[in-house]
């Protein structure tokens, strides 16, 4: 059986496979991760995990090419959302509260954003929308300017009919 250094050893480095860390920081996890197994152990509570805090200020984790995820640390994101739900079964509103994030703040990067932005308008989709919102509102405006349509009585329902008896053949 594994000695709780080397779980502690090989939970971390997991951890460290995912996330990079400074030989200090490894050092430091090691420590934590071993004190946790030997209490679990010992049967002892563990305390409980402390809020997540980031590895990057918002600053750098929302560059002008890609994103970086503030929770694993892993970059080279246009958009974080799929990333966010996949990797760590957070929406996108519970992201940016749990780091502070703004609710403007889109999760996507700015040039991917603006690229978007002008192959939409390229190909005319923001008059097709505009045309679209006009006939919507003039529909609407339409049905509020028509005369209500007097309803029709029900009809009452038909008596139902007696089922059929065979005829016996005599014989």
């Amino acid at each position: 059986m594994a000695t709780l250094v080397e779980i502690a050893a090989q939970i971390v480095a997991s951890h460290a496979s995912n996330t990079p860390m400074t030989s200090d920081q490894l050092i430091f996890e090691i420590g934590k991760v071993h004190n946790a197994l030997k209490n679990l152990e010992a049967g002892q509570p563990v305390e409980a995990a402390e809020d997540t805090k980031p590895v990057l200020t918002v600053k750098e984790a929302f560059k002008k090419n890609e994103i970086i995820c503030m929770v694993c640390g892993k970059g080279g994101f246009k958009t974080l959302a799929r990333h966010l739900s996949t990797a760590h079964g957070l929406k996108p509103g519970e992201y940016k509260k749990q780091f502070g994030i703004s609710s403007k703040q889109p999760l996507s990067a700015r040039n991917y954003s603006e690229a978007r932005r002008k192959m939409a308008m390229d190909r005319g989709l923001a008059d097709n929308l505009a045309k679209a919102r006009e006939v919507r509102m003039a529909n609407i405006e339409a049905k509020k300017a028509a005369p209500a349509k007097a309803t029709k009585p029900e009809k009452a329902p038909k008596p139902a009919k007696a089922p059929k008896i065979g005829k016996i053949k005599a014989g």
